[in-house]
């Protein structure tokens, strides 16, 4: 009888340690991973207050709503948001357009895709002696980025325009592309932040959103807007990842705590209709 009970006495024994060892090796090991897997850092581009101001809102919808802790790390360069989600410094970046993101992959040999859209901010045409596209004179002299993307956004934005075609087929467009140019516009390329410094001496510039309110042009004066269509669906900014990682759930909820309509009242309340979020948008037009 009283082996039975010390055997009993034991075996609790026995049970109440391997208790203690499963709790504490999930406080040791399990949660801790949990609660890292929940904080998620971001690589955004060091810029404005008003960009501060959306990804902090972000950053609350995501605490609040998903349990996830959104830390941010700024770049300077273009070419570091990308390198650091391949070492592991970060966990998803937000700083770059579709084609971007492409061409990357490409020429870098990596495997970074999109997990959801957040803005477009359209390029314009600018003129300082006309008021419409339709008012430029035979022989006119528009200015364009002279770099490879936005030389071939700027040109699709002047096939939008009306003012040419461009050849069938075209992906990303040079002076060369254009076709049916019956007004005979002639493209001056130069540095895509010269662009709006040189519309005392063309007829029109296209002129990226960044560098006309580096100029001091108002938006609302441009004489032509990039269209949400097929052509500027490519210019869409997205939150990336690396494709293994596309399914992680704290990611996606990221991604949900940016696409609210929260976000879309900052958006407009810092840029008006100079950026617009995409996540929505109908590009089939």
């Amino acid at each position: 009888m009283i082996m039975k009970r010390r055997k009993k006495r034991n075996a609790i024994i026995w049970a109440v340690v391997v208790v203690v060892v499963l709790i504490a090796g999930y406080f040791s090991f399990v949660r801790p991973q949990q609660q890292a897997a929940k904080t998620v850092t971001v690589g955004i581009m060091a810029s404005s207050k008003a960009d501060d101001h959306i990804w902090n809102s972000v950053a609350k919808t995501a605490k609040d709503k998903y349990g996830v802790t959104v830390k941010f790390r700024r770049f300077t360069d273009y070419n570091q948001p990308n390198k650091a989600l391949e070492n592991g410094d970060v966990d998803l970046n937000a700083f770059q357009h579709k084609l971007f993101l492409q061409t990357w992959n490409k020429a870098h040999h990596t495997d970074i895709v999109s997990l959801g859209d957040t803005f477009i901010t359209p390029i314009r045409v600018y003129s300082n002696q006309y008021k419409s596209v339709k008012d430029l004179p035979d022989g006119a002299t528009v200015a364009v980025p002279n770099d490879a993307s936005n030389e071939s956004r700027a040109l699709f934005a002047l096939k939008n325009a009306g003012l040419f075609n461009l050849k069938k087929g075209t992906k990303l467009a040079t002076a060369s592309s254009i076709t049916d140019n019956k007004k005979n516009i002639k493209i001056k390329e130069l540095a895509a932040d010269q662009t709006a410094r040189s519309l005392n001496d063309v007829d029109a510039a296209v002129v990226n959103t960044n560098y006309a309110q580096a100029a001091g042009l108002d938006y609302k004066k441009a004489i032509f807007v990039e269209p949400i269509n097929q052509d500027s669906k490519q210019w869409v900014n997205v939150i990336a990842v690396l494709k293994k990682n596309k399914n992680n759930k704290a990611y996606k909820d990221v991604v949900k705590a940016y696409q609210t309509e929260k976000t879309k009242q900052l958006i407009k309340k810092y840029y008006g209709s100079a950026e617009i979020p995409a996540w929505d948008l109908n590009f089939n037009k």
